[in-house]
């Protein structure tokens, strides 16, 4: 029986650039032990309040069908918190609730892309990027950033790429790279959505989590509310992963839209989960802050090290939970390093090349073990790296 393209080709038709990650699992499940530093999942759990917050939810009776655009309260406490943080008005007329941050993106390219369109990403990208805009029917298009940038992107490579597109989607606090866009650069950005008249969509999941300079929100810039969808996310912020609580900001007119294809898909997020996230929400920055220092300590570490020797580079650790490493100076690709280190020491790190081409020769790791364990690996793969280096300098 036939299947349809939408689905066959959400990958492009090829691998989706993860045989490093899913080797280290095999590895794991076979018994060896394995330092893991791939994926953006945190070494803590959910708040132990949060999850009471959770349970009291439910044991009062809230396990039904909740209303599909999401809990007043929720809305309302997402809308107070992104009014706060951005100066624009914002109500729970402008918020969906949405069953994770992933289920937002794939909602929202829904809402501004009619198949055969084109959405715009940047590369390097989170893996699910393209997939997401292929899901939604549309021709998802990269357009690289590069190392010698910092990976902040360029107008004028968005503009060369722009011709039939009706969407951009951004990342910042950038998950690969760890890099926050700067105004000027978020700035030349929202000038060349409306001179194209693009959508802007904001994946601004790790806003929590920044290391230095300060977090802005495309939609807080003039001209830009009405054209711009934000994206956010329990998951970081609050490390609450599984519970799958995120949401969409947007013009009203977008959200009622929204709402309608939340009805014919999600049906909306339980309830007692929504009562969590505004419990957490609620419960101001200081818990926040709490989840995000592992990895602010972390991040100075990773500096430290990496500042004592001069064979693996550092892309500039503005934000989110990973580090950028350049290890060009092996001579291998990051697959190629991402594999040796696997092989020889049994440590999982993310070639670059899983976030495209971009950040070919780099690779991702993610500061999501104690400090200890994480200073260690760290220190084994510049020595590793060294090592390697030294070898293809000799050759």
């Amino acid at each position: 029986m036939k299947l349809s393209q939408r689905i066959t080709h959400l990958t492009g038709g090829g691998g989706d650039g993860w045989d490093v990650f899913y080797r280290a699992r095999r590895m794991v499940s076979e018994g060896h032990a394995v330092t893991e530093l791939t994926i953006g999942e945190h070494d803590i759990r959910t708040d132990p309040s949060i999850l009471e917050a959770m349970e009291t939810s439910a044991r009062d009776g809230h396990t039904g069908y909740a209303m599909v655009p999401g809990t007043d309260m929720l809305r309302d406490t997402v809308a107070a918190r992104v009014q706060m943080r951005s100066g624009i008005p914002t109500t729970r007329k402008n918020v969906l609730i949405t069953p994770g941050g992933q289920a937002g993106l794939f909602a929202a390219h829904m809402a501004v892309c009619d198949p055969g369109d084109v959405g715009l990403y940047l590369d390097p990208y989170y893996a699910t990027y393209p997939g997401t805009i292929r899901g939604a029917g549309a021709i998802a298009r990269a357009v690289a950033t590069t190392a010698e940038d910092a990976f902040q992107p360029r107008a004028e490579s968005i503009e060369a790429a722009a011709d039939g597109a009706v969407s951009l989607l951004i990342n910042t606090p950038n998950n690969p790279t760890g890099v926050v866009y700067s105004r000027q650069t978020l700035e030349n950005i929202a000038d060349l959505c409306e001179r194209r008249d693009l959508w802007l969509i904001s994946d601004e999941v790790y806003d929590t989590q920044v290391w230095q300079g300060a977090h802005l929100s495309p939609r807080a810039l003039p001209g830009m509310a009405d054209r711009t969808l934000v994206v956010g996310s329990m998951s970081k912020s609050h490390a609450m992963t599984g519970s799958r609580c995120g949401w969409i900001v947007g013009p009203e007119e977008v959200i009622d839209h929204l709402i309608n294809l939340a009805t014919h898909t999600t049906y909306g997020v339980p309830g007692f989960i929504q009562d969590a996230a505004s419990f957490a929400l609620n419960a101001g920055t200081v818990l926040e802050e709490d989840i995000a220092a592992p990895f602010r300590r972390r991040r100075a570490l990773a500096m430290d090290l990496l500042a004592a020797q001069n064979t693996v580079g550092l892309v500039p650790a503005q934000g989110a939970m990973y580090v950028m490493l350049d290890v060009r100076a092996t001579g291998l690709s990051g697959e190629g390093f991402a594999n040796a280190l696997l092989d020889t020491h049994s440590i999982a790190v993310m070639p670059g090349e899983s976030f495209g081409k971009a950040a070919a020769g780099h690779v991702r790791v993610a500061m999501t073990i104690d400090d200890e364990r994480f200073a260690s690996a760290l220190k084994t793969l510049c020595e590793f790296a060294a090592t390697l280096a030294d070898c293809q300098a000799a050759e």
